[in-house]
Parts: structure tokens; C-alpha cells; sequence
């Protein structure tokens, strides 16, 4: 797995780790009161009204984006995001797989989506060369890749998953995307009577814009520099503390200003939102400087920067990781020839080439030259 910027600790370390970190989060939740609840009710207000203006504005043929979150209920199990995303696969495939299983290579599947190679300890395939223009359509159709996300489409191509599982999970996601494209594309353009194509535009605009800063959002949040992956034997007899220190390792914060945090969702404290998923969000600022602190007093790395600086290396990784680990040109024409079944001329010709190279080079030390 990916090496660790962080020293490890001895058992009785990891314990003390965790009785801090549930100290602080049995405070913040003691605390928890109608401030709190004023702040998501003011969220909401502040979106609905937005959209309403958005909405208003597009009718008038002003083109500004229109965001909107339309459901009043906050619980994690009936909250119904406004995007193409059915709410029971959302539950499945972040607040159950993604949060249970964060960054455990061959559980989490958020872990590169599905075909995105985004650590060292992934196999490498061809088809990754082309992720960089796929990370682009990805971040451009943002909320459909999520909505197709937990179909896990890898395992049907693979053999793994039936078809018929396939359209018993499809007809729900189905029913989502025909009412967010009946929304955003029909209706209220059809309301709009005369400005039905600025209307019609508008709303793509404004889809395209939140897709591509959810997408910055979140992979800011998990795929940086020095964010961790595990394999699956971390979680044999896991402990609280390790459970703790694994969603540190395997997250990302971004600093910015209050606003910036609100437009963000809060999820710009990452590190934060894994550790406390049940705690309201407007109270990760705060417990951020306590986790930060406590995670220097054990030595753990707290993976926090700008936005520029984690952007920067989130493309980094996205275009690093599209190559193999090793030499490029050699392995891929070794899985060229092991997988399409090339000519043996081509590799006749690669062991020409290597034996070529191998006698230009210096003879190492105690060994003969290659002939």
C-alpha cells in the first residue's frame, strides 16, 4: 500500500489517539443546539432562494447558474439529493462502502470509481492512458458518474454481476435521471414560454458548473498527495483508534475562508467529515484545530493545504497514475503482447531492442557485461 508520512504508534498510543479524538467529538455533540440547527436551516433558505432568483432571472433571458437542494428533511435516510443520483445507492455507495471501508483497496470502491487508477498499488491497464481526458468528461457529467457509480458496471463486463442484477438496480437510478432531466430540461424551460432555450442553456450551465466543483470538491478530499490507501487485512479486529486514524490518513483538508467553506458544503474539512460523519458540518472548523492538534502530538500527518496546491496535485496524480509503475513503453507492449496476443515478431524485436540497450551499458560491478 501507499507509505505512510505518519510514525506509527504502539497499541496503547492508538487507544490514547482515540479516547482524545472521542472526547472532543462527545463535546462538540454535548454542545450540539439550535444554533446548529439555524445553520442548516439558513443553508437551505439561502439555497432555495438562490434558485428561486436563478430561476427568475433565466426567465428574464439573464443567464447567472441556478443551484438547487429542494428537499427540507436533513436525515441521512431520507434526504434526497436535487442530482441524477438514486438516494439508496447514494447510501450504499458513500455512507455505507465508502465511509466504513475509506481508502481499503478492494472495498472501497470510491478508490478510483471504478476505472480511474489513482494509486501506485492499483493494477495498470491500457485503457488508463486515456484517464486524463476521462477525468475531464467525468468532471464535466460529474453527477451522472455518481449515479451510475454504485451499478457497479466494472463487475458485469467482468463476469461477476448478472444483467439481470444490472436492471434491478438501473430502474431506480432510471426513475431519478428521467425526473432531473424532465426538471432542468423540459419543465422549466416550457415555463419559460419564449426564453425556452435560454432557459434550457442556463440550466446546463448551472449543472456543469456544480458537477465540475463537486468533482474538484471531492477528489481534493481523497485523492492528493499523501493520501494513504490500506489493504483489506487492516480491517481484521480494526479498533476505534485505528478506524480513527485510517479516515485521517486516507483524507484531505483545504484551507480557504468561510465562505469558501459554506460553498464547498464544509467538505473542504474532509478529514473532519470522515471522522465525525454524524456530526453537523458547520462544526468542522473548529474541531479541525483540535484533530490537527492532536495528530501532531502523536506524529500523524494531517493532510491539509491550499486549494491550489491540493488541486495541483490531485492532476498530478491523475496523470502520473495513467502511466504504469514502470517503464512505460516496456510494459505496455508486454501487456500488448500478453493480452491482444501480438505478433511474436513484436516481441522478437522488443528482445532485440532490450538486448541492443543492455550492451551499451556499463558492465555493474562484479558482473560481466550482457552479451
Amino acid at each position: 500500500m501507499t507509505s505512510s508520512q505518519s510514525r506509527p504508534l504502539t497499541r496503547e498510543e492508538v487507544a490514547a489517539f482515540a479516547a482524545e479524538v472521542d472526547e472532543l467529538r462527545n463535546r462538540i455533540v454535548a454542545d450540539l443546539g439550535e444554533n446548529d440547527a439555524r445553520y442548516v436551516r439558513r443553508i437551505r433558505d439561502a439555497v432555495r432562494w438562490s434558485e428561486l432568483g436563478g430561476r427568475a432571472l433565466l426567465f428574464a433571458g439573464i443567464l447567472p447558474p441556478a443551484w438547487a437542494m429542494q428537499d427540507p428533511e436533513f436525515h441521512s435516510q431520507t434526504y434526497d439529493w436535487d442530482n441524477a443520483c438514486a438516494a439508496p445507492a447514494w447510501r450504499h455507495s458513500h455512507n455505507y462502502m465508502h465511509h466504513k471501508f475509506t481508502n481499503v483497496v478492494g472495498r472501497d470502491r470510491d478508490v478510483g470509481y471504478g476505472f480511474l487508477r489513482l494509486f501506485p498499488d492499483q493494477p495498470w491497464h491500457p485503457a488508463h492512458l486515456l484517464q486524463p481526458p476521462a477525468s475531464l468528461l467525468l468532471a464535466l457529467g460529474f453527477q451522472w458518474g455518481v449515479a451510475l457509480h454504485d451499478l457497479e458496471l466494472e463487475r458485469v463486463l467482468r463476469g461477476e454481476k448478472s444483467v439481470e442484477e444490472l436492471r434491478k438496480e438501473l430502474k431506480p437510478v432510471l426513475r431519478k435521471a428521467r425526473r432531473q432531466l424532465l426538471k432542468d430540461y423540459a419543465i422549466f424551460p416550457l415555463l419559460a414560454g419564449p426564453s425556452f432555450v435560454p432557459v434550457m442553456a442556463g440550466n446546463l450551465a448551472a449543472n456543469v458548473i456544480r458537477n465540475v466543483w463537486a468533482f474538484i470538491i471531492i477528489f481534493c478530499g481523497h485523492f492528493t498527495e499523501r493520501v494513504e490507501t490500506f489493504p483489506e487485512s487492516v480491517l481484521e479486529n480494526e479498533t476505534r483508534g485505528e478506524w480513527y486514524l485510517r479516515q485521517m490518513k486516507g483524507s484531505s483538508n483545504l484551507e480557504g475562508g468561510r465562505l469558501f467553506h459554506i460553498l464547498s458544503g464544509n467538505l473542504s474539512h474532509q478529514i473532519e467529515h470522515h471522522l465525525f460523519p454524524d456530526v453537523p458540518a458547520n462544526r468542522y472548523a473548529e474541531m479541525a484545530v483540535e484533530v490537527k492538534r492532536i495528530a501532531g502530538e502523536y506524529g500523524q500527518h494531517y493532510n491539509t493545504g491550499s486549494f491550489a496546491r491540493q488541486f495541483a496535485s490531485v492532476v498530478k496524480r491523475i496523470v502520473r497514475y495513467a502511466l504504469p509503475n514502470t517503464t512505460p513503453v516496456r510494459r505496455t507492449v508486454d501487456l500488448l503482447v500478453e493480452r491482444v496476443g501480438l505478433s511474436p515478431r513484436v516481441e522478437a524485436w522488443w528482445a532485440w531492442r532490450s538486448g541492443l540497450r543492455a550492451t551499451r551499458q556499463p558492465s555493474a560491478p562484479g558482473r560481466a557485461a550482457v552479451a
